[in-house]
C-alpha cells in the first residue's frame, strides 16, 4: 500500500507543511520582531521541515530520501555560501582601507540630497547592467550608497530599496547576467529576443520607480541634511587618509566582473587590494584596531586579519557614523549562512517528497486563458522563492512546467521568459529566508522587511506583467 502511495501525495499533504511554515513565521516575527532574523527564523524553517519530513514519511518516504533531497538542495547554494563569506571580508577589507569612506567623502560632495535616491537607483542600473550581477553591484556600489545616504540622515530601507531596485533591473536587463540567460534557455526563446521582450514590461515599471524615489527625494529635509554631511566630511577626514586613487579597487573587481572573471575569484581579489590598501595608506588605524599589543608590524597583522573575520568599529566623535563605521567580517555572514542552510533543508524536503510538484500539477490544471496562464506562472515563481528559497529553481522549475502549456495555447515563449524574469528574479530580494533576500540584506545590513516597502521595482514587476497580459498588450502569439 505504501508503494502505490509513495511520490503521490495528496494536495492537502502537499500544502500543509507550508501552511505550518506560514504560522509560525507570523508567531515569530509577531513576537522577536527586527531580531528574527538572528536565529528564530531559522528555528522555524527546521521546524516546518521536521512536519514536512513527518508527512513525508507518511507518504512513503524513506529518511535516506529525504537526507538526499536536503543534501542536494544544500549543495545547489555551496556557491552562494562562498560568495557570502568573500562579501563579509570585502566589506571589512574596504571599511579599514578607507574605500567605502573615500566612496562616501566624494558622494557627499558631489550628491545632492535632493536628487540622491534618483541617482542611487540610476548608478546601480549602470554598474549591474555593466557586470551582469545584483549581487556585485550591492557588494560594492551598494555598500558606498547606503553609506552615503546614511551620512545624509536619509532613512536606510529607503535607500536600499533604490539600491535594489536599479541592481535589479540591470541585473535582469543584462546579456552578462547568468538568470537573463538561463530564463530564455529553459523556456525555448533566445537571449536578445527575450531581453527586446523583457523591456516592454521592464522599462514602464522602473520609469515608475524612479519618478516614486524622485517624489520622495525632494520631500526630504534637505536642510538638516546638509549640515549633518558637512560633519560627516570631517569625521572621515580625521580618520581616514583619502584620496581617488582607493577608487582603484572596486574599480578593478567591477573590471574582471564586466570581463566575466567569476564572481569568487573576482571578490577574492578585490579582498586582496582592500587589504593592502589598508597597510599601505590607513597602517595608523590598522594598529588602532589591533589593540597596539606588541607595538610592531605584528599589530598591523593582527589589525589586517580583524577587519577579515572579525567585529570592527571605527571609534569616531559622531555616534551614528561610528555605527556606519562598523564591519562585521566574515564571522558577520555566519547568521546569514546559517539562514540560508535552514531554508535550503525545507525546500529539500518539499522538493524530494514531491510535495512542490504535487502543488505545481493542480495550479496546472486549473489555468485556461492567457491572462490565467500568464498569472499562474508569476504566482508560481513567487512561491517557489518562498518555498525553495533559491532564485534559480523560481526559474527553472516554473520554466519547465510551463514551457508546453504556453506552446499549447499559441503563445511564443517569450511570453514564458519574460514572465519569469518579471516574477522571479526579481521576487528572490523580498523574501528574507530566499539565497537573495538573506544576501543582500547582509550585505547592506538593513533587514529585508525593512526595505521590501521600498523596494519598488520587485513590486511592480509582477504586477504589470499581469497586466499586459489581462489587456492583452504585446502577448506575442507563435507563428502559424
Amino acid at each position: 500500500m505504501v508503494s502505490n502511495r509513495k511520490n503521490n501525495p495528496s494536495f492537502l499533504q502537499s500544502i500543509l507543511p507550508l501552511f505550518f511554515l506560514v504560522v509560525l513565521l507570523a508567531i515569530n516575527v509577531s513576537i522577536f520582531k527586527g531580531d528574527s532574523l538572528s536565529g528564530s527564523i531559522q528555528i522555524v524553517l527546521f521546524l516546518s521541515s521536521a512536519f514536512a519530513s513527518v508527512i513525508a514519511f507518511n507518504v512513503g518516504f524513506s529518511w535516506n530520501e529525504i537526507q538526499e533531497g536536503i543534501v542536494k538542495s544544500i549543495k545547489s547554494a555551496l556557491p552562494s555560501i562562498l560568495i557570502l563569506f568573500l562579501v563579509g571580508s570585502l566589506a571589512g577589507s574596504w571599511m579599514v582601507s578607507g574605500v567605502v569612506p573615500a566612496m562616501i567623502y566624494y558622494g557627499i560632495k558631489i550628491l545632492n540630497p535632493e536628487i540622491f535616491l534618483l541617482a542611487a537607483c540610476i548608478i546601480c542600473i549602470i554598474v549591474s547592467m555593466a557586470t551582469g550581477s545584483s549581487w556585485t553591484t550591492s557588494a560594492t556600489i551598494g555598500i558606498a550608497l547606503i553609506g552615503i545616504g546614511k551620512a545624509l540622515n536619509i532613512s536606510e530601507g529607503i535607500i536600499a530599496g533604490a539600491i535594489l531596485s536599479g541592481a535589479y533591473f540591470g541585473d535582469k536587463m543584462s546579456p552578462l547576467s547568468d538568470t537573463t540567460n538561463l530564463a530564455p534557455a529553459v523556456s525555448g526563446s533566445d537571449l536578445f529576443s527575450h531581453i527586446r521582450y523583457l523591456s516592454l514590461t521592464a522599462l514602464p515599471s522602473i520609469i515608475i520607480c524612479l519618478l516614486i524615489f524622485t517624489f520622495i527625494g525632494f520631500n526630504l529635509n534637505s536642510g538638516q541634511i546638509v549640515e549633518n554631511s558637512l560633519n560627516i566630511s570631517l569625521i572621515i577626514k580625521e580618520k581616514f587618509f583619502i584620496s581617488p586613487i582607493l577608487f582603484v579597487v572596486p574599480l578593478v573587481v567591477i573590471f574582471m566582473i564586466y570581463k566575466k572573471i567569476k564572481a569568487a575569484p573576482a571578490l577574492f581579489i578585490g579582498v586582496i587590494l582592500g587589504s593592502l590598501f589598508a597597510l599601505i595608506f590607513q597602517s595608523e588605524l590598522l594598529v588602532e584596531i589591533s589593540g597596539n599589543t606588541y607595538g610592531d608590524w605584528r599589530d598591523l597583522f593582527i589589525g589586517s586579519m580583524i577587519s577579515l573575520y572579525g567585529n570592527v568599529n571605527i571609534l569616531t566623535s559622531d555616534e551614528m557614523f561610528t555605527e556606519l563605521l562598523s564591519s562585521g567580517g566574515m564571522s558577520g555572514m555566519l547568521d546569514t549562512i546559517w539562514l540560508v542552510i535552514s531554508a535550503m533543508i525545507f525546500g529539500g524536503v518539499m522538493e524530494s517528497s514531491g510535495f512542490l510538484k504535487k502543488i505545481s500539477s493542480v495550479i496546472l490544471s486549473k489555468v485556461s486563458s492567457h491572462a490565467s496562464i500568464v498569472t499562474s506562472t508569476a504566482g508560481t515563481c513567487i512561491f517557489f522563492n518562498l518555498t525553495a528559497s533559491d532564485q534559480y529553481l523560481s526559474i527553472v522549475v516554473p520554466g519547465k512546467m510551463y514551457s508546453k502549456i504556453y506552446k499549447e495555447k499559441g503563445l511564443a515563449p517569450e511570453n514564458l521568459s519574460r514572465t519569469l524574469e518579471d516574477s522571479g528574479t526579481v521576487t528572490s530580494v523580498l523574501v528574507p529566508w530566499n539565497t537573495c533576500g538573506a544576501y543582500h540584506a547582509s550585505v547592506l545590513n538593513v533587514a529585508t522587511v525593512t526595505y521590501l516597502p521600498f523596494c519598488f521595482f520587485s513590486l511592480i514587476s509582477p504586477i504589470m506583467t499581469i497586466i499586459f497580459a489581462f489587456l492583452k498588450i504585446r502577448i506575442k502569439k507563435l507563428a502559424s
